[in-house]
């Protein structure tokens, strides 16, 4: 398998997340007990992953690389792209190989393609949703510890982009960096002068914006603005630097606000708050 994530350490997530499942260093632990005392050692089993829903598939090389980790000769083909819209019933990965390891495998392979599937599948309807070829929809750094880089993967899947990836690839002044530098200006001048490149500025009032702007922001995100009053500012910025609409975003205001004129729309739902898709997977002895 030569799928890759720049910055992500796949054998070391599914390592631990096996060691997870399986309690390594814990008290009787490291064994999967159930299927070590019910399933012969060379027993063999066929399977196939399949949806349930329709959805947007995140995260079957990821699987695959559970079941190779305890199974480096199964055989396992994935049927479909990451990224593919799919319908109920649309057969996913099919694998052979050891029943024992397989099954230790399976359900943290299955919680890993179900959380990253919901995710490109909620993304996706936020796409379609906003209906607007000139407006990107981004994320947030609302992920959960330790899966931010495949949370932001699953975004690129379901069609969104990726905001920033952490604290360290730009500056975002938000409102308590604000109150503490004094007020947006003097907030900006200090990102600017310590010779950062990209300062994401945040403005929840029209008269912040020229004074941001004045310091040397590089983007405005437009934080919890109505539609009216994002039109309003977008008019003000005239282009000077990219907008952002934030806050307040989901499917029935998503299009009103995209269509305000602003370049971004931020909705941190997308990584907080997707439900897992429904996909199965179902053995058979051989």
């Amino acid at each position: 398998m030569t799928w890759n994530l720049a910055g992500f350490d796949l054998p070391a997530f599914v390592r631990s997340t096996l060691d997870e499942d399986l309690g390594a260093g814990l008290p009787g632990g490291g064994t999967d007990v159930t299927a070590t005392s019910v399933i012969p050692a060379d027993a063999r089993f066929s399977g196939v992953m399949d949806s349930r829903d329709a959805c947007s598939i995140a995260g079957l090389p990821i699987a695959e690389a559970f079941f190779r980790a305890l199974d480096p000769d199964a055989k396992i083909e994935i049927l479909v792209e990451e990224g593919a819209q799919v319908t109920p019933g649309t057969d996913l990965m099919r694998l052979e190989g050891n029943a024992r390891a397989l099954l230790t495998a399976e359900r943290s392979a299955l919680n890993t393609v179900q959380h990253l599937t919901g995710i490109a599948t909620m993304v996706r309807a936020y796409v379609t949703a906003m209906d607007n070829p000139d407006c990107t929809l981004l994320d947030t750094r609302k992920t959960i510890p330790g899966l931010r880089h495949l949370e932001k993967y699953a975004v690129r899947m379901g069609g969104g982009n990726n905001h920033r990836m952490g604290l360290w690839d730009a500056a975002m002044i938000k409102d308590n960096h604000i109150a503490v530098a004094g007020n947006v200006g003097e907030a900006v001048r200090r990102a600017r002068d310590a010779g950062v490149k990209d300062i994401i500025c945040e403005v929840d009032r029209i008269d912040q914006i020229e004074p941001a702007l004045e310091a040397g922001a590089t983007r405005l995100l437009l934080d919890n603005m109505e539609p009216p009053t994002l039109r309003e500012a977008v008019a003000l910025v005239a282009g000077r630097v990219p907008t952002e609409a934030s806050g307040g975003i989901n499917l029935a205001t998503i299009k009103a606000k995209a269509a305000t004129g602003v370049n971004y729309v931020s909705v941190g739902r997308l990584t907080q708050s997707a439900p897992a898709a429904d996909i199965g997977l179902d053995f058979t002895p051989l």
